[in-house]
C-alpha cells in the first residue's frame, strides 16, 4: 500500500502508522514494524525537504530525483555558507558520514566528531541541521519505540543504487501520479519542490503512459488506465494523521480543505494538524483525550456522519492501545485558538 501512495508524510513518529491504518483494511501493525526494522521501508529527507517514508524500491530514484534540492538547500544555509566551506568539503563530509553510519546506527555525538574534524575546531551550531540533507542517510529504527523512531534521530546509511537525476525525476512523476492523480504540473511542484521545467521534461519521456483528462478547471494529468472515482461514489469518514500528504499533495489545496478552513489546518508556521474527513473534505480536527477522540468541526455535519465519525474514533482508539498516552500532544496550543462550530468527545 505504501508503494501504491508513493510517499507518506513521517515528520511525527506516529503519523506514518496512523497514515498506514486509514488506508489499509485490518492494517497489520506489527507487520509494518517489521518492515520499518529490515529497511524495507526507508525514512529520509525527501520532497520539501521533509522526513517521508517511502518503500525501499523507490528510494534510490526518489532520492536522485532530489538530490539537487537537498543538496542547495544545504550548501546555501549559511550555517553551511559562513564556515567558509567548499562544496567538495561538504561531499567528503556526507560520505564519511555514510561510512560511519554504514553498519551501526550513529547519533549526534558521532556526528559531531566528524563535523569537528571538517571544520577543525567545535562545529557551530546548526551546522549540521544544514548538511543533514546531503548524506545518503535513512533514519535508524528502534524497537524499543512506540513508533519506531524518536524525535532525536540514529541513522544509517542508506543503500541506494546509482540513478541518474533525470531517470529518478522520471520515476518520482510516475510514482507521484499514481499516488495522487489526476493532478498539474504545479500540484507536482508544490509536493516535490521541482521546477515546472524539470517536470515537464519527465512527462515528455514518460510519453503515453501519461494522459489529459479532463476536471473542474480545466484538463488534469493522470496515467494512462488509472481508474477514478465517479462523482457518486460514497466517501467513508476518516481521521487523518498530522502532515498527512493528501492534505500537501496540491497546489490547490482547496480539493480537499475547503479555503475558510485551511488557516485552522495548516497553521502558520506550516503544523498541519490531525485532520476529519467527510466526504472527502476537510471539515475539522481531532485530537486523543483520554479514552476518547475529540472532534473539532469547523462547520455543521449530519448526524449520520457523527455516527460514522464515533466508529472511526473507536476503531483508532483500539489501534493505538497503549503505544502512545500523549499522541501529538506537544501541540496542544493549537487547539486553544480553533474557531469551532461543535466539539464532541466520541
Amino acid at each position: 500500500m505504501l508503494a501504491q501512495v508513493f510517499a507518506i508524510q513521517a515528520q511525527e513518529p506516529a503519523s506514518p502508522h496512523l497514515a498506514m491504518w486509514a488506508r489499509v483494511a485490518e492494517f497489520d501493525a506489527e507487520g509494518f514494524d517489521r518492515a520499518l526494522d529490515d529497511g524495507s521501508l526507508v525514512k529520509c529527507s525527501a520532497m520539501r525537504l521533509t522526513l517521508h517514508l517511502l518503500s525501499a524500491a523507490d528510494h534510490p530514484a526518489i532520492r536522485a530525483a532530489m538530490l539537487p534540492t537537498l543538496r542547495a538547500a544545504g550548501l546555501r544555509d549559511r550555517r553551511f555558507t559562513e564556515t567558509g566551506l567548499d562544496d567538495d568539503a561538504a561531499d567528503r563530509f556526507a560520505l564519511r558520514l555514510a561510512d560511519a553510519a554504514r553498519t551501526e546506527p550513529i547519533g549526534r555525538a558521532e556526528i559531531d566528531t566528524l563535523l569537528e574534524d571538517l571544520v577543525g575546531e567545535a562545529p557551530p551550531p546548526g551546522l549540521w541541521r544544514a548538511l543533514r540533507y546531503i548524506a545518503p542517510l535513512r533514519h535508524a529504527a528502534d524497537p524499543a519505540k512506540p513508533w519506531r523512531f524518536a524525535r532525536t534521530p540514529r541513522f544509517l546509511a542508506a543503500e541506494a543504487a546509482e540513478v541518474a537525476h533525470a531517470d529518478g525525476v522520471v520515476t518520482l512523476v510516475e510514482r507521484y501520479l499514481a499516488g495522487f492523480g489526476p493532478a498539474t504540473r504545479r500540484d507536482i511542484a508544490q509536493f516535490t519542490l521541482l521546477r515546472q521545467p524539470v517536470i515537464t521534461l519527465a512527462l515528455d519521456r514518460l510519453g503515453d503512459r501519461v494522459v489529459e483528462v479532463a476536471g473542474p478547471d480545466g484538463a488534469l494529468l493522470d496515467l494512462a488506465g488509472a481508474s477514478v472515482p465517479d462523482d457518486g461514489m460514497p466517501m467513508p469518514p476518516r481521521l487523518l494523521p498530522m502532515w498527512d500528504s493528501t492534505l500537501l499533495a496540491y497546489a490547490d489545496r482547496a480539493r480537499i480543505i475547503p479555503p475558510e478552513h485551511r488557516a485552522q489546518v495548516i497553521r502558520r508556521n506550516g503544523d498541519t494538524l490531525p485532520a476529519v474527513l467527510v466526504d472527502g473534505r476537510v471539515v475539522g480536527i481531532w485530537r486523543i483525550v483520554g479514552d476518547g477522540v475529540e472532534i473539532s468541526t469547523f462547520e455543521p455535519i449530519e448526524s449520520a456522519d457523527w455516527s460514522g465519525l464515533a466508529v472511526e474514533a473507536s476503531l483508532l482508539r483500539a489501534f493505538l492501545g497503549d503505544r502512545d498516552d500523549d499522541l501529538y500532544g506537544r501541540y496542544r496550543r493549537w487547539w486553544s485558538a480553533l474557531d469551532t462550530v461543535e466539539v464532541r468527545v466520541v
